[in-house]
C-alpha cells in the first residue's frame, strides 16, 4: 500500500528544536528569556540556512523554465534504490503486522459519522501551513479564502470536527513547503524512502522542516498529548485507506516499489501545479517529425490512395476533383 497513509505524521518527525527550563523561568525571567531567545533565532538561522544550501543544487536550472520552474520534465531520480527498497520493505512490514491491524480496529470501533469528524480535525489543523505557503506561493485570493476557512471550521466548526466553510464557498485545499519549493522552481532532487514515513524527494523533505513549525500540535507542551494527537492522526490516516490497499495490490504488479515512487512523483507534480500539470515534453506537438507528418492542406482520397507506381499529374482541373 502507498505510504502516504502516515501524512498525518510528517510534520512530526522533526526532533523538537526548542527546550525551555522552567527553573530558569522562575529564577531569572529576564535574563534568561532574552537568552533563550537568543538562542531560538541562531538555531532557525542554522536551519533556514541548511536548507537554502540544499535547495541551490536543485534550483539550477529554474530561471530557465517557467512557472517559476517548468517540473514537466522532472523524471525520477533514484540513486538510492537499493537504500530504498530496504526502507520500502521495513515499511511494508511495519504496515502489515501493525498500522493496518490497529487501524482495522479503529475503523470496526468508530462508526464512521465519527471517523469523518477525527479526519475533518485533522485537515483543520493543517490550516495554517495551508495559508502560509498560499502567502509564499503568490496565491493572494486563496490565501484570504484559506485564512477564512480556517477560522470558520475553527469557532463554528468545533475545532475542525464540522465543515460549514465548504457549503459557504470555501473550499480545502493542499499546500505544502516543498509544493512552494517546486512552485519557486526547485526540482525534486534524488527520490527518498523514510522509515514510517514513507515516499519522499529531496525538496519535499527540506520542506518537512518549515512545515514544523506551522503544524498547531508540535507546540502541545505535553509530550504524552502531543504524541498521542500524531499517533491518532496516523491511525486515522491509514483506516481511511483501507478501502484502496486490495486496488493498489492490484494495480502495483510485481514491483510495488516502482509502481509507489512513480505515482509519487505524479502526484507531487499535480499539487504544485493545482491539478493543471503540464503535458510531458514528448507530447508536445514541435517532438513529432514535419517531414513525416501530414500538412495543414494535405487531403487523402478514401477511394483511390496514391501508389508509387503512379505519379501524381503536375495539374488538375479543379472540375475533375470526385467528391
Amino acid at each position: 500500500m502507498t505510504e502516504e497513509y502516515l501524512s498525518s505524521l510528517v510534520a512530526g518527525n522533526c526532533r523538537r528544536c526548542l527546550s525551555v527550563s522552567t527553573a530558569s523561568e522562575v529564577s531569572l525571567p529576564g535574563v534568561h528569556a532574552a537568552g533563550r531567545w537568543r538562542k531560538r533565532l541562531a538555531r532557525h538561522r542554522l536551519l533556514l540556512s541548511v536548507m537554502f544550501a540544499l535547495t541551490l543544487p536543485l534550483a539550477g536550472c529554474a530561471t530557465t523554465h517557467g512557472h517559476s520552474g517548468d517540473l514537466s520534465d522532472d523524471t525520477p531520480y533514484d540513486p538510492l534504490e537499493s537504500y530504498n527498497r530496504v526502507i520500502f520493505k521495513f515499511n511494508d512490514k511495519f504496515d502489515k503486522y501493525l498500522l493496518k491491524p490497529v487501524a482495522q480496529g479503529y475503523d470496526f470501533i468508530l462508526p464512521r459519522p465519527v471517523q469523518n469528524s477525527v479526519s475533518r480535525f485533522f485537515n483543520n489543523l493543517l490550516g495554517p501551513t495551508v495559508v502560509v505557503n498560499d502567502l509564499l506561493q503568490g496565491k493572494l485570493k486563496r490565501t484570504a479564502a484559506d485564512t477564512g476557512r480556517f477560522l470558520v471550521n475553527s469557532t463554528v466548526g468545533i475545532a475542525g470536527l464540522f465543515d460549514p466553510a465548504k457549503p459557504m464557498g470555501l473550499p480545502p485545499h493542499d499546500e505544502d513547503f516543498g509544493q512552494t519549493l517546486g512552485v519557486w522552481g526547485v526540482h525534486a532532487g534524488p527520490y527518498i524512502v523514510w522509515p514510517i514515513l514513507g515516499p519522499s524527494d529531496l525538496r519535499d523533505s527540506i520542506g518537512l522542516v518549515p512545515d514544523y513549525y506551522t503544524y498547531p500540535v508540535n507546540y502541545v507542551k505535553d509530550s504524552t498529548t502531543r504524541w498521542g494527537v500524531r499517533i491518532l492522526g496516523a491511525v486515522n490516516t491509514r483506516a481511511n485507506l483501507l478501502g484502496v490497499t486490495n486496488v493498489l495490490e492490484q494495480a502495483a504488479g510485481p514491483d510495488k516499489y516502482l509502481f509507489v515512487r512513480e505515482a509519487y512523483f505524479q502526484h507531487r507534480l499535480n499539487l504544485i501545479y493545482d491539478g493543471h500539470p503540464p503535458q510531458p515534453k514528448f507530447l508536445d506537438d514541435d517532438s513529432f517529425d514535419d517531414s513525416t507528418a501530414p500538412g495543414p492542406g494535405d487531403q487523402a482520397s478514401p477511394s483511390t490512395p496514391s501508389t508509387p507506381s503512379t505519379p501524381a499529374p503536375t495539374q488538375q482541373s479543379p472540375g475533375t476533383v470526385q467528391h
